[in-house]
């Protein structure tokens, strides 16, 4: 029995008492009816009478509890299994893949207060969002039940000018052969190939270098404040650190005239490939998929597909309000392409690097970090 309660009842017991005749304790007057004696001064002690306990309250009177003795106290509500939508730039902010993202879920237990949205975001900085909540199973891990992942790459499309035009030419438009040549490279891609070239530390050897690739392609581009913008999308089961910066730069390099097409496939080989890697400003997660989860509960009548199609209009609207506004600006700040097109000159595409070809040893680098489940630049 909780303090409050314990108090309640000991005031009602007092009021049976004093409800009764009783003996007379000296210095009181006689207690009859439903009189109730003076308190005792303050200093006194609680003193024990002929008929019982003369209790003292110095105190102020206790808040009586609702309801009654016997009545429950209320039930906090159920934790319940939830995944999150959520969407943030990633310029200044080292998000959970290392990037910005537009689709990136998160699984927690929580308790489903109303609003519970708009309040998570009332404590969020605007460039944080959470878009979309849904219930999932209850032994759900988002990054587990994880099959795939899409991300997308942001440049500006002079990055596929041909090496003797200027590096920053602004005016440059990316024509419709230019862009079926990069489709065509980036396709080869497709499948599962060796891609300890496109990663740190992983040797040519080791199992999980492999992996599988769903589809890769660019879209058509687009001009913003004056400049002309592709997207690069890539689906995979899985990524390593680094994985898709080194893919695109390799694809560029290829394009701009600086390596030749057959350094892709000498790439999945045991030899150590000098893959240049593309800056990271423009490199978003796009989406996290769940086919099996979808398959198995999403049609089950008590769970929900993880899908987002009623989310998508949020999702393009922080893109477009957010994400997109920050690499454009930061491009035409800081101009991270162009100041990486300057290096591709110094990579040696026809040679090998040096590093343990024959043999399935780690590579390690200083100036790079460990591996995750996504590219976490």
């Amino acid at each position: 029995m909780g303090f409050p309660r314990l108090w309640a009842a000991l005031l009602r017991a007092w009021g049976r008492w004093t409800a009764r005749p009783g003996p007379r304790v000296p210095g009181l007057p006689p207690m009859a009816g439903n009189k109730v004696p003076p308190a005792l001064p303050s200093h006194q002690p609680d003193r024990k009478g002929r008929g019982g306990w003369v209790w003292e309250e110095t105190e102020h009177p206790a808040k009586r509890v609702k309801g009654g003795e016997d009545e429950e106290p209320p039930r906090k509500l159920p934790k319940r299994k939830i995944v999150l939508l959520m969407a943030y730039s990633g310029k200044g902010y080292h998000g959970m893949q290392g990037v910005s993202a537009a689709g990136q879920v998160v699984s927690l237990k929580v308790w489903l207060i109303d609003d519970i949205l708009d309040k998570i975001n009332s404590h969020l900085p605007s460039h944080i969002r959470i878009l979309g909540l849904k219930r999932v199973t209850g032994g759900f891990n988002s990054k587990n039940k994880c099959d795939a992942r899409t991300y997308c790459y942001m440049l500006p499309t002079f990055a596929f000018a041909h090496k003797d035009r200027d590096v920053q030419d602004e005016s440059y438009r990316l024509s419709a052969e230019t862009l079926q040549q990069v489709n065509r490279l980036l396709a080869c891609y497709k499948g599962t190939h060796n891609f300890h070239n496109f990663t740190s530390q992983k040797g040519p050897r080791e199992p999980s270098a492999r992996r599988y690739i769903l589809e890769m392609y660019c879209e058509e581009p687009f001009v913003r404040e004056g400049l002309e913008f592709a997207v690069i999308k890539v689906k995979g089961q899985s990524f390593m650190m680094h994985q898709i910066r080194k893919m695109v730069g390799l694809v560029v390099a290829i394009v701009k005239g600086y390596a030749p097409e057959s350094v892709l496939e000498r790439s999945w080989g045991e030899e150590k490939v000098d893959v240049p890697k593309a800056p990271g400003l423009g490199l978003v997660l796009e989406r996290v998929h769940f086919e099996k989860y979808n398959q198995r509960f999403g049609s089950d009548g008590l769970h929900e597909p993880l899908d987002w199609a009623q989310e998508e209009g949020k999702v393009t609207a922080f893109k477009e309000q957010y994400i997109y506004p920050t690499i454009v600006s930061t491009e035409r700040d800081e101009r991270s392409m162009a100041q990486w097109l300057n290096t591709l000159p110094i990579h040696n595409f026809s040679g090998t690097a040096l590093g343990a070809a024959d043999t399935g040893a780690k590579v390690p680098s200083s100036l790079e970090g460990s591996e995750g489940d996504g590219d976490t630049d």
